[in-house]
This record gives C-alpha cells, sequence and structure tokens, in this order.
C-alpha cells in the first residue's frame, strides 16, 4: 500500500461511530511512590501499526506491559475487543510479544522454535507443519527451518522470533525494540519488511521504540510518551510538521526553537520580537494568542534557505556567519552564529556528487523563510 492510500483510505480514528481495538481508560501505574504510568486515555484500532516513542523511562514498556498483561494497572480499566482485561493473566489473552532479546529456544530449529507455541495450543498436530511452512515464508526464511538459532544471523533470528509471535494468528501482537539488535542498514530493511508482513495480516501491532526513525517509518499513528504521560497521538506527518508542544517538536526531528513576545496583525498572522537588534518575525497560526503572549517560534533546518545576498521577497530574513558544517552525504548540515548569539540551524541537500560546497566556515549569509514554514508554540 502506498503512503497516499494509507493517507485516504486508512483513518479509523476519524471515522465516526468506528470502535476501537484497543481502549485505555484513565489507567495510572505505580511503583511504591514512582508514578510510571500517570492517567493515561486512548484507542487504537484494528489492523493499526500504533507506534509508543519517548526517551528511556518515560513509561513506554510499562504501558505495553500493562497492555500484555505482565503488570496490573493501579488505577484504570484496559479493553480489548470492549472486554475488561486488566485482571485477565497473559496467557488468556488474544495477545502476543515479541522481546527484543527474541528469546529463541537455543536446542530448537528455526521451525520447532516457530511451532513451539502451536503445539501448546489447540491447533490440531496435523495442521501444525503446514502453518509453520506458511510463517516461514511470510518471513522469508527459505530453508532455514532445519537450522538452529546460532547457524543464522541476527535479522533472520529477528524473523524467527516474528514467525512465532504471529503464528498463532494474534488480534495483537506487541513488539518492544524489535529491531534494537540489528544494525542500521538492516534495522531500516526490516521496518519495510515489518509493514509489509503487518499489511498482509490485518493484524494490529503496537510497537515500542525510542528510534524516531523507526516510528515514522513503521507506524499509522504515533503516541509520544513523556513522564508517564501521552502528550501527543497523531499520524507520523502531523506529529512532525504540527506538534502541540515545544517537548514534542524538540523530541521529534532536528528543530530551531526561537523564544519571543507575540503581536497579532491581520490574517491570522503575528510579529514575533524575540531579540535586540534582530527584526521581528512574522509567523501564521490559527491560535488565539493576545498580544504580549510568550511563544516558541518552531523552524525545522529543511525548511530555511540560504543565500550569500539577502532575498529581495523574503519576508523573513536574518544575518549570520557559519559556524560548523556537518556532512552526512545526502544533506549537509550548517549552524548559523547570529550576531544576538543565536545559533540556527539549516540544511542544504547535496544534490550534487563530488560538488564544491557553496559555503565554509565564517561566511556571511542569509537565512530565510516563508510565514507559513514554522508554527507557533504556546505550550
Amino acid at each position: 500500500m502506498s503512503e497516499t492510500d494509507k493517507t485516504t483510505c486508512f483513518e479509523p480514528w476519524n471515522e465516526v461511530g468506528k470502535k476501537p481495538l484497543i481502549e485505555f481508560r484513565g489507567v495510572s501505574k505505580k511503583f511504591g511512590a514512582l508514578t510510571a504510568i500517570d492517567n493515561v486515555s486512548f484507542s487504537i484500532y484494528e489492523r493499526e501499526f500504533f507506534a509508543l516513542l519517548g526517551p528511556s523511562g518515560c513509561g513506554k514498556t510499562t504501558l505495553m506491559r500493562m497492555l500484555g498483561g505482565f503488570e496490573t494497572p493501579s488505577q484504570g480499566q484496559i479493553f480489548i475487543d470492549g472486554k475488561d482485561i486488566s485482571t485477565i493473566p497473559a496467557n488468556q489473552r488474544s495477545v502476543n510479544m515479541m522481546f527484543q532479546s527474541y528469546a529463541l529456544f537455543p536446542h530448537l530449529t528455526v521451525a520447532d522454535n516457530i511451532a513451539f507455541g502451536l503445539k501448546r495450543s489447540d491447533m490440531p498436530k496435523s495442521e501444525i507443519a503446514g502453518r509453520v511452512d506458511e510463517m516461514i515464508k511470510l518471513v522469508q526464511l527459505g530453508n532455514l527451518g532445519g537450522r538452529k538459532p546460532h547457524q543464522i544471523s541476527g535479522g533472520q533470528r529477528q524473523r524467527v522470533a516474528l514467525a512465532r509471535s504471529l503464528a498463532k494468528a494474534p488480534k495483537l501482537l506487541l513488539l518492544d525494540e524489535p529491531l534494537g539488535a540489528l544494525d542500521k542498514k538492516l534495522r531500516q530493511e526490516t521496518q519495510f519488511e515489518l509493514v509489509d508482513i503487518q499489511e498482509k495480516l490485518g493484524t494490529t501491532f503496537v510497537i515500542v521504540t525510542h528510534d524516531q526513525e523507526e516510528a515514522m517509518t513503521v507506524s499509522s499513528r504515533i503516541g509520544i510518551m513523556d513522564q508517564g504521560k501521552l502528550i501527543q497521538i497523531d499520524t507520523p506527518d502531523r506529529i512532525y510538521e504540527a506538534p502541540t508542544s515545544v517537548r514534542v517538536a524538540d523530541f521529534i526531528g532536528d528543530v530551531n526553537l526561537i523564544e519571543g513576545n507575540a503581536t497579532t496583525t491581520a490574517n491570522d498572522k503575528i510579529t514575533i520580537d524575540w531579540a535586540e537588534g534582530q527584526p521581528a518575525l512574522t509567523a501564521q497560526t490559527t491560535a488565539n494568542i493576545k498580544d504580549g503572549t510568550k511563544i516558541t517560534f518552531a523552524i525545522r533546518p529543511e525548511k530555511i534557505a540560504m543565500s550569500a545576498k539577502r532575498p529581495d521577497d523574503a519576508l523573513n530574513a536574518i544575518e549570520g556567519h557559519i559556524h560548523d558544517i556537518a556532512y552526512l552525504g545526502n544533506i549537509s548540515i550548517y549552524k548559523i552564529r547570529l550576531a544576538s548569539g543565536h545559533m540556527i540551524k539549516a540544511q542544504a541537500a547535496n544534490t550534487r556528487r563530488l560538488s564544491r560546497r557553496n559555503y565554509t566556515w565564517e561566511d556571511k549569509v542569509w537565512l530565510s523563510w516563508t510565514e507559513t514554514a514554522g508554527i507557533v508554540l504556546t505550550k
């Protein structure tokens, strides 16, 4: 399914009357005096690939463990298919979990690892081999069914763990940092494979990760967690382009954050006074902002144009000197020092092979952007 198809065809959270598969209602979890989850309420829909994203210690794994039945809420309820499962043991839920360590049995073959749960289920023995073969094909393990875990690569072991988790056709699969042990290139390839497998099966996936790129790649929606709270739930593009707070904007991707005081003008525009000796910035916002309100203007480095001369038609233009350059292959990141002491990041694509860099250290440059390039945040 293309990204366009996903956007236009699959948004059950926007469908009136659509019932969610999973509901958290006022859920809190305490460990002694520590509040790991603080009054969380949200829904996940059937066939979603939902990502819980946040820094270490934010509560995302605790939230997943409660969904899997490995922890019990201190307060609130968790529903799957309209049934309260808050106190139902893990082995009685139609949920499976894939752990970061994969937890494969070293003495069993790939096929036997996949079959392990099936042999302890209600599935007729005559059907188990066929189901195992189906799973091996699904995760593209080819003729590796007779090998043991130490005889295959890390990426292949990850696929075995995924196949074993999916073999019993759970309604919900929980993935706890499933790609953390893989190198970057393999992790990127596996992300797309996970999406393909999830779409083929239609199983609801919930993934816990601290990797922003991973969450953006695989998920239909992302829940950003911070200090036990869900601070924003939205699609990856909305999370990136329309964060609702400074914390979300600062956590997802690279961003310049400029603090200032707002003055309203006309047509949903404001001017921002932000530094002595610097021109006021103009931004567009639909928020009801009173004059003098302290705001934060967030703008991504790729939204900023860099030029040797001030563009004649630029509404927002500031002057500075290049302080540092990071060459990342496909792009270069420039850190520009302003006369006010502010440091602004701008990004430029390296579209030509071995092209000579247009700018170098200490060059004077102008940074400019449109009135809609950034977002105005009040919290």
